[in-house]
């Protein structure tokens, strides 16, 4: 071909050809833009780069190369001359397209739930939760065991408390759903599990004198609505004939029990009737003034709870759901006297009431109380929902393991002998 044929587009002068470079410029621009704003279903791995290669080809063999691409990396968080330390980068072609810290993504992306949970919720605990987010000086979770909790942890359970299992009623009442993990726990520790709703204690199906331990399940006894808890316990203390099988229970040295979230609500009305239990408070709405679902920071505090032996300083993620989880101690119970067990830490492991560390604004970080003997517990968080690392949001532990939250049930048991 010749020159003068006029077949070269990129060198005529003339119409659409004198702007090729700025055409191509554009095409890229407009494919760079759909592949960001893409709406099609997708996700975004994240792998360590000497397993990318393995991952690569697990995605070919099952058909998905074409749909499977490296988009980027992170950066150490760690590094001061990291230029990219705390933002979001986007490149492409050597050029950067697009860069924003962070923590004003996160800002941006909470935004509409925080207008939201102002008019709808309590509005100081909605502004506190909007300026966590993204927060620059946030370490995140973190995860601290004693060297006696890692000890126990290492050391295999003596066969003889796996032969002789003891008894333990699972106690249920209507709408309660945590009481599958929490039999599979005592079954997995030791003990012999049964079923039992209160249904069962009413009709005289079941009785408390068959067992050495009872447990209060959580999760929505009566919707969790309207103190719950304490309808629940309502139907103990309005029924002769269970108070006194309560009282009984409650009355043998050779017994332990354990209230968990609306259980903690009942064991607290229980107060009365359960032996060291008299400055308990009584649990009411959260301060935020909603439902908390969340994954929270916790510390085991020095008590004499039968289930937290040595696990004292121990700082854990535990999965939190509950409405009305503030120790009120305007209604019942003595602050000064009431032995804690538990409290809530923010992610420096300080004990906080500031939200949403403290997901129900408890003076102190308070989430759990025990009696003087220790045998009797009460807790809001839910450690049933995360006896195995995998069952955990994050952990830095194997995830084929049972958490550290597994020794309440080994230590439950252990305490019977």
């Amino acid at each position: 071909v010749t020159e003068g044929d006029g077949i070269t587009d990129s060198r005529m002068d003339v119409g659409d050809s004198k702007n090729w470079a700025g055409q191509v410029s554009a095409r890229r621009d407009e494919l760079t833009l759909k592949a960001l704003f893409n709406e099609e279903l997708g996700v975004v791995l994240q792998v360590r780069t000497a397993q990318r290669s393995e991952v690569m080809q697990t995605l070919r063999t099952h058909g998905l190369a074409q749909h499977s691409h490296c988009i980027g990396k992170t950066r150490p968080a760690a590094s001061s001359i990291d230029a990219g330390k705390g933002e979001l980068q986007i490149w492409r072609d050597a050029k950067a397209l697009f860069s924003a810290k962070l923590s004003d993504l996160h800002q941006v992306w909470d935004s509409v739930s925080w207008k939201i949970c102002q008019q709808r919720d309590n509005p100081a605990c909605a502004d506190a939760e909007h300026a966590a987010a993204g927060a620059v000086a946030d370490p995140g979770m973190h995860l601290y065991m004693p060297p006696s909790l890692l000890d126990a942890l290492k050391a295999p359970q003596a066969p003889a408390l796996l032969l002789a299992r003891p008894k333990v009623a699972v106690l249920r009442e209507q709408g309660v759903n945590s009481h599958v993990e929490m039999a599979y726990a005592f079954t997995e520790a030791g003990f012999d599990a049964f079923d039992v709703h209160m249904t069962d204690l009413q009709t005289g199906r079941a009785k408390l004198q068959d067992f050495q331990g009872v447990v209060a399940c959580g999760g929505f006894s009566y919707g969790d609505t309207l103190g719950a808890g304490i309808g629940w316990a309502r139907s103990i203390t309005f029924n002769p004939l269970l108070t006194a099988q309560f009282q009984a229970f409650f009355a043998r040295p050779d017994t332990f029990g354990l209230g968990v979230c609306n259980g903690c609500q009942m064991f607290a009305e229980l107060a009365d009737i359960i032996p060291g239990a008299q400055h308990w408070p009584r649990f009411t709405t959260n301060q935020s003034e909603r439902f908390e679902a969340r994954y929270s920071m916790v510390e085991v505090l020095e008590s004499p709870s039968l289930f937290f032996a040595g696990m004292a300083g121990a700082r854990l993620p535990i999965a939190v759901a509950h409405g009305e989880g503030y120790a009120n101690f305007k209604y019942r119970g003595n602050a000064s006297q009431a032995l804690a067990a538990m409290r809530f830490t923010d992610n420096t492991g300080a004990a906080t009431e500031a939200y949403p560390y403290n997901p129900n604004g408890s003076a102190g970080g308070l989430t759990a109380v025990t009696t003087a003997d220790g045998r009797f517990t009460a807790m809001m968080p839910h450690p049933e929902r995360v006896f195995r690392n995998i069952q955990m949001s994050w952990t830095s532990l194997p995830s084929d393991a049972f958490s550290p939250w597994m020794q309440l049930w080994r230590n439950a048991r252990a305490w019977l002998k």
